[in-house]
This record gives C-alpha cells, sequence and structure tokens, in this order.
C-alpha cells in the first residue's frame, strides 16, 4: 500500500504494518514519517530496536540471520533497514523479497531509502515491499501547493494566519521545507494563537527559500514572472552556474517548438505530448504555455538561448544574465521592462 505523509498517521492509528518502506527525497517528512513509525511501534509494545546500514560489502547473511532469530527476551522488535543508495543489490534483493513474503509476526521492518527512481520503484523487491506493508512517498512539496501544506500544519497548531501571510511564508520558504516548518514554529512561538498577518510575517520570518534550475523553467512556462525573477535571482545569489539555467530552458523552449508546430499541423496536443515523450506531470505546464506562444515565438525564443549561449562565450556584447531573464520573462507572458516597473 502507497501512502502520503499525511496519510500516514491515520494508517498507524488503524495498528502497525509488519514493514515500512520510507523514501523519497525530502529529509523533513521522510524524518517525521520515521519518527511517527517509532512512536507507534513503541505504543505497540516494541521493546527492541535494531539499525543495519547498507553500505559496501554489507552482510546481508547476517541481516537474514537476524531476521530469522527470536527477539533476545521475547518481546516484539523494530529492524531499521537504511538504504542511502537506494539500492540493495541481487541479494539484498532476494533477501527483502523472501522477508515480505513471509514476515515473522514478532518483527516491524523499517527500510529507509532516498530518492529513488522509477525503474527502482519497478523492482521486484521495491513492489513485493510495498505490497506486504507500507509505502511511504516522500517527496518534495510543490511551490502551488506549498501554501496548503503550511495551512494544515498552523491549523494543527491553532494558529491563524491570514491568506497573505501564509502565501507570504511559502514563498520564503519553496524548496526548503525545514526551514518552511522551523519559521512556522518560530511564529507559534512568538504569537500562538493570535492572527498574522503578510507584515508580521516580513518583520519575523527569513528568506531560506531554495530553488533549481527546474524551478525556474517551470516558473516560466507557468507564466509567474516573479517567481521567474525571484527563482533566477536566487540561484545567481547560490552561484548556480548560468550555462545550466539555460539549458534547462532552452530544453523547454525546444520542446513548446515542437509541440507548437504540431498544433499549426492539426496534432491534438495529446498526440503531441505522447510524440514527444512528455510526463503526465508536465502537461498542464506546457498547455498553459502553448496558450501563450506559438511557433514563430517559440522560435524567436531558441535564438533568444542561441544569444546566451554567444554571450557566456564573449562572442556577441551584452549581460548573458540579463539576457536570460528577459527571455524567460517572454516565455512567461511580460516584458521584462513592465516587470521592473511593476
Amino acid at each position: 500500500m502507497k501512502l502520503r505523509p499525511e496519510q500516514l498517521a491515520g494508517a498507524l492509528g488503524r495498528g502497525l504494518a509488519p514493514l515500512y518502506l520510507v523514501y523519497g527525497e525530502e529529509p523533513l517528512l521522510a524524518q517525521e514519517a520515521t519518527d511517527a513509525i517509532r512512536a507507534a511501534a513503541r505504543a505497540a509494545g516494541v521493546d527492541t530496536r535494531e539499525v543495519f546500514a547498507v553500505e559496501a560489502g554489507f552482510d546481508w547473511g547476517a541481516f537474514a540471520t537476524a531476521v530469522a532469530s527470536l527477539s533476545l527476551f521475547g518481546g516484539r522488535r523494530l529492524l531499521e533497514l537504511r538504504l542511502p543508495g537506494g539500492r540493495p543489490g541481487d541479494e539484498g534483493g532476494r533477501v527483502l523479497r523472501a522477508y515480505a513474503a513471509d514476515p515473522p509476526a514478532d518483527t516491524v521492518l523499517l527500510v529507509l531509502a532516498g530518492k529513488l527512481d522509477a525503474a527502482t520503484q519497478k523492482s521486484a523487491w521495491f513492489t513485493a515491499l510495498e505490497a506486504a506493508g507500507v509505502g511511504v512517498a516522500c517527496l518534495p512539496v510543490e511551490a502551488r501547493a506549498l501554501p496548503e501544506w503550511l495551512a494544515r500544519r498552523a491549523a494543527a497548531r491553532g494558529m491563524r494566519l491570514a491568506p497573505e501571510a501564509l502565501a507570504l511564508l511559502a514563498e520564503r520558504g519553496e524548496g526548503n521545507l525545514l526551514a518552511a516548518e522551523q519559521e512556522l514554529e518560530k511564529l507559534y512561538v512568538l504569537y500562538g494563537r493570535e492572527p498574522i498577518d503578510a507584515p508580521t510575517v516580513l518583520d519575523v520570518v527569513g528568506d531560506s527559500a531554495r530553488y533549481s534550475i527546474y524551478d525556474f523553467a517551470d516558473a516560466a512556462l507557468e507564466g509567474d514572472a516573479a517567481r521567474v525573477l525571484r527563482t533566477l535571482n536566487g540561484l545567481r545569489a547560490e552561484g548556480e552556474e548560468l550555462p545550466l539555467a539555460l539549458w534547462a530552458l532552452a530544453r523547454e523552449v525546444r520542446l513548446l517548438a515542437q509541440a507548437a508546430a504540431d498544433a499549426e499541423r492539426g496534432l491534438p496536443a495529446d498526440a503531441s505530448f505522447a510524440r514527444l515523450k512528455v510526463w503526465e506531470k508536465r502537461k498542464p505546464l506546457l498547455r498553459k504555455a502553448l496558450g501563450r506562444i506559438g511557433v514563430r515565438e517559440a522560435r524567436r525564443l531558441l535564438a533568444g538561448c542561441a544569444r546566451v549561449d554567444r554571450q557566456l562565450k564573449g562572442a556577441e556584447p551584452g549581460d548573458a544574465w540579463d539576457t536570460l531573464l528577459a527571455l524567460a520573462l517572454r516565455l512567461a507572458g511580460r516584458d521584462l521592462r513592465l516587470v521592473r516597473s511593476a
């Protein structure tokens, strides 16, 4: 069974599963899920905990022996298996499949992994564990979902944040859930259940947002000019290499140019996306951008990307960062001069 982190508490309240697989690249959610499982295990009478870290040369035979042996004191036990690399290998895969096929009655297995790619999530060991127990996917919270995520956490504390305050808190904590949670806790300590408005958040909350080159490209596709500015400024402040940001934007522009050309030829968007192998999750962003960008404009943007590349190499005058910003804003449907005066 696969659960989102916010569904885990309800599942634990209904009883312990024989095993849990916690994975994903969001450390705050993974830590909270792990703590909740440990707490539920203690409450259910699990009194022994053993930890195994899978590193080079890990002895899977010793782990299998530990699984087969009875608890030293006859009670229930929690076995934690940490997979920092995300792959147990062939021998480990066999051991985990065998465990999933016949979990010991006195044992709860907690497998902790980081980010797992699509191929790993289709592997035999992964599907066997998820089918026999509970898989908790701790994935990053997207920018558009972050205000709601923060609102749920604020409500759990009985806090009263205005919508503008939540939006500002989300903006300042984007890409850094741990910092966003810490700032929410700071506001709770300072103001408790008193109403909190946007000026209060401005006074108290630091800007801890972290952005990736993909956030930058997505903001342009979304048509969110303000976020384009924030993400590119954030990348530049963090020392991100400009060629990587250019690559991310140019990749989306090339995809748009192909999709727009397909549309001109009368090919439906779904068929075009299938031909171009667009992920389901990205289709809404591309549809939105196609509503603003046709073939001619997409080709102009591609020419602009080539110009940024020439500026980077010193083959053309101009500031490559400024040109890249202007291109991203054009993709977002805004003129650079209008944005700067807004």
